[in-house]
């Protein structure tokens, strides 16, 4: 007989409150689901940088493709219209935004959730999406965010 998780131990951490790591979280999803050229990952990407689009979207598929070749198990990601997380996606979304300030731990982290020994590649596009995100004014290294921004993210 399939054992089957309760709900509460399959999406255990609720959505991001800040709109940037809400963005990244929907873009994530979408690739996950349909691959790293999403229409609808593309489309929230360009709404939400506009015409700076260009560099955060390549550098998240990047991302993508690398976390999908160097990971040894499944991430569990919940359906982009969820208003909730699975553990591997708080845990991704936390290593993305803390990537440029402390490589080494989040090394380790991802290495830790991906389950494998090195994953430098996997380090360094985090830490270039989330430089493309802040260098364009959306930072990911907190969720708690003053800032507001006009537009749907």
């Amino acid at each position: 007989m399939r054992s089957t998780e309760q709900s509460p131990n399959l999406l255990p951490h609720a959505a991001p409150a800040s709109p940037y790591r809400r963005l990244l979280l929907f873009a994530i999803r979408r690739m996950a689901a349909g691959g790293i050229a999403d229409a609808h990952a593309a489309h929230a990407i360009f709404t939400g940088f506009a015409l700076g689009y260009r560099r955060p979207l390549i550098l998240l598929r990047a991302l993508m493709a690398e976390v999908s070749r160097v990971s040894a198990v499944q991430i569990k990601v919940a359906p982009c219209c969820c208003p909730r997380m699975t553990t591997d996606e708080a845990m991704l979304l936390d290593l993305i935004g803390e990537a440029p300030t402390s490589p080494r731990d989040v090394h380790e982290a991802l290495g830790d959730l991906l389950h494998v020994r090195a994953c430098l590649g996997v380090l360094a596009s985090a830490e270039a999406v989330a430089n493309a995100f802040s260098d364009l004014g959306m930072p990911l290294d907190s969720d708690c965010n003053s800032c507001n921004r006009d537009g749907p993210f």
